[in-house]
């Protein structure tokens, strides 16, 4: 059953990765969504309103708090200190919004689903807040973009693998 998973054992069954051996090393991931809407609903968004309150601070705040919850949604992931996470939100085009978050941690293991989960929780923070306003909101293309520390050294997503 092993094919090379880390969190999968050789009986098939599941399991934490003992990470207690490994050295720790300074590890930063950066991640992104988008979430698509009508362009009157991202105007109401970048100017701060929206039914539910500023709506680009509250999804940014959710994001980073989003992170620090991700040993507790994610089943094997570790709980780790995070040195940091910051989570952006800026407009593109005229009906999305991108969402990225930098999670950073010295420590034993990568940071890449915290990065990952900062986008997912802010992202589903828009939709919520602006989903009485416009129904037809999509949150897409949530996906790690780089990372860089440990053991497997820096990756950088490549370009063709879905929009830069």
């Amino acid at each position: 059953m092993d094919a090379g998973l880390s969190h999968v054992g050789s009986d098939g069954r599941s399991h934490m990765v003992d990470v207690g051996e490994k050295p720790l090393t300074r590890r930063v991931a950066v991640a992104e969504g988008r979430v698509r809407m009508r362009s009157e609903t991202r105007r109401l968004a970048l100017a701060g309103g929206g039914p539910k309150g500023p709506v680009l601070e509250v999804a940014r705040l959710a994001g980073v708090m989003g992170a620090k919850h991700t040993a507790e949604l994610v089943p094997l992931c570790h709980p780790l200190p995070l040195d940091s996470v910051e989570v952006e939100i800026s407009p593109e085009g005229d009906e999305e919004l991108v969402v990225r978050a930098t999670a950073c941690a010295t420590w034993r293991t990568g940071v890449e689903m915290e990065a990952l989960t900062a986008v997912a929780v802010a992202g589903l923070t828009l939709v919520d807040m602006l989903k009485a306003v416009d129904r037809e909101l999509v949150l897409t293309d949530v996906r790690l973009l780089e990372k860089s520390g440990g053991r497997s050294g820096s990756w950088r997503r490549s370009q063709g693998h879905g929009p830069a």
